[in-house]
């Protein structure tokens, strides 16, 4: 394959066997997980408009100033690949009117989301993430509902080991008069800090907590902490999650440096990170945003969301031992030679298929002793075998893990399918 027609570099494809070990973590796992705890399933553009994610995630967060992939369609639009799925999951609420609806309104959506940063282990500019979104309440029972979800999510899959990390930004108000406090611990201390957190002081300075410079580092260990500052209804609020969290027996640090990356974030913050990541160790995470629906032109929403990386969740399962489970063996495997009657055999696959059963059919001309061999490592329960010196619509049914073989004599063209059906499913 010539450089031109490789994959752009930090994308990748997604393969026969990992695509399934996906699609089960996906349907077999979350699904069902959401269905469970009343959360319906949503889908939302691949793009947006560019001032969706400016308004709503914040102009000074590194996804907005830096990591977006954005364009302008041939209408003069100003439109972006999704970076997140809050932000449009929120715009899809103010428009379709579900503030009308009895609330909360739960959420759940999967897909690709785009962003312009370094390739890493787990980490690619397109990438696949489970959500959820629920919205229209600020009970604290909401929160550990949701982190609950993800915890169990997890678990599921196989991604064990994770740590929860939790904190509380508290309200809007308090965070921003917190980060006029840190703007002056960290002017005070500016000397010591690294290129592109001194650039970023006025724009977010929360971001110096996330800094792997080491001379960043050691000013933070020091820096106030917005935790501590938060008003007493916002720490009762915090403390009724944990108290929950304990109740559900999940295991939780509280980490009064954490703050995420996105501006929308209130009370309520959390990660889940694994130390088999390595230095990129986030594997899903999310908060509460009570702010966000209305500053998007809805009404006055409380809500609480999470995302987790589909990769990320999977590379922490198999770092764990977790085998990704066997792909759903074939019912029958119909085999024929020369002398079978190939019409009648293609029939015979397709009402198989429709009767719910799998059922595969030799397409690679092979002999008819390759197609048992092939029959036996697609892992078929019976192999049907037609031809063999049997008459046209004769044939025999093997178990292929008993070896046991019968034969089935003197059918006819409008009895045969129904009666090779029968012993398969027998």
């Amino acid at each position: 394959m010539s450089e031109q027609q490789q994959a752009p570099r930090g994308t990748y494809d997604v393969l026969p066997g990992v695509a399934e070990h996906r699609a089960r973590l996906v349907d077999g796992v979350a699904a069902p997980a959401f269905a469970r705890a009343g959360y319906a399933r949503i889908e939302t553009p691949a793009f947006e408009h560019t001032e969706l994610f400016a308004r709503g995630v914040g102009e000074s967060t590194e996804i907005v100033s830096k990591e977006m992939y954005t364009f302008t369609d041939q209408g003069e639009r100003s439109l972006t690949l999704r970076p997140e799925g809050t932000a449009p999951v929120c715009r899809a609420y103010v428009e379709h009117g579900m503030h009308k609806l009895a609330q909360p309104v739960k959420l759940w959506y999967e897909g690709s989301f785009f962003r312009q940063e370094a390739p890493q282990a787990g980490r690619f500019r397109q990438f696949f993430q489970i959500g959820a979104e629920a919205l229209g309440s600020d009970d604290p029972a909401l929160d550990a509902e949701a982190i609950v979800l993800l915890a169990r999510m997890l678990e599921a899959a196989g991604a064990t080991g994770c740590r929860l990390r939790i904190s509380s930004l508290g309200s809007s108000a308090e965070r921003a008069a917190y980060s006029d406090q840190l703007k002056v611990y960290l002017r005070a201390n500016e000397a010591a800090l690294s290129a592109d957190v001194r650039e970023r002081i006025e724009l977010n300075p929360l971001r110096a907590f996330d800094a792997k410079h080491e001379g960043t580092q050691a000013v933070m260990t020091d820096a106030p902490r917005l935790l501590s500052s938060i008003s007493g209804e916002d720490r009762a609020h915090f403390d009724d999650v944990l108290a929950l969290l304990t109740a559900a027996g999940v295991a939780y640090e509280i980490d009064d440096t954490l703050v995420r990356g996105l501006d929308y974030y209130t009370r309520t913050v959390f990660e889940f990170t694994s130390d088999r990541l390595g230095a990129q160790s986030g594997v899903g995470g999310g908060g509460r945003y009570d702010g966000l629906v209305e500053l998007l032109g809805g009404p006055p929403t409380p809500g609480i969301g999470w995302a987790a990386g589909v990769e990320r969740v999977l590379a922490v399962a198999e770092a764990a031992g977790a085998q990704p489970a066997a792909a759903a063996a074939a019912d029958a495997y119909i085999a024929l030679d020369a002398e079978a009657d190939r019409e009648a055999a293609f029939a015979l696959a397709c009402a198989l298929r429709e009767r719910g059963l799998a059922a595969l059919i030799e397409l690679g001309g092979r002999s008819l002793k390759g197609q048992l061999k092939q029959a036996d490592r697609a892992g078929a329960k019976s192999l049907v075998i037609l031809g063999g010196g049997r008459a046209a619509y004769d044939a025999a049914v093997k178990n292929m893990h008993t070896g046991e073989q019968r034969e089935l004599n003197d059918l006819t063209k409008q009895d045969y399918i129904d009666r090779i059906a029968a012993e398969l499913i027998a």
